[in-house]
């Protein structure tokens, strides 16, 4: 019972940290202690390394989503221009 106890408490205080882990946030960053204990608990602990694991998927796709570049509307507008004038005839 302590030793479930005691995961129980390690377990939500890496909860609390994961985040600022994987961030790497300068203006919260855990001190070497902390980043110690921290990865040790993930490397034992199954739930605590998933929640990891799906912050690294949500910061990647948020990266990719981040990263797209969005389409200049001048050129849009001129492809609608274009196809406008293709379907009218006007090119072929």
């Amino acid at each position: 019972m302590i030793k479930t106890v005691r995961m129980m408490l390690t377990c939500h205080w890496s909860g609390r940290r994961i985040q600022r882990y994987l961030d790497a946030d300068p203006a919260a960053l855990l001190d070497p202690d902390e980043i110690r204990r921290l990865e040790a608990h993930l490397a034992e602990c199954d739930k605590c390394s998933a929640a990891a694991a799906e912050y690294r998927q949500i910061n990647t796709a948020l990266s990719r989503w981040a990263a797209r570049r969005m389409l200049d509307p001048t050129s849009v507008t001129h492809m609608h221009q274009v196809v406008d004038r293709i379907v009218r005839g006007e090119l072929q």
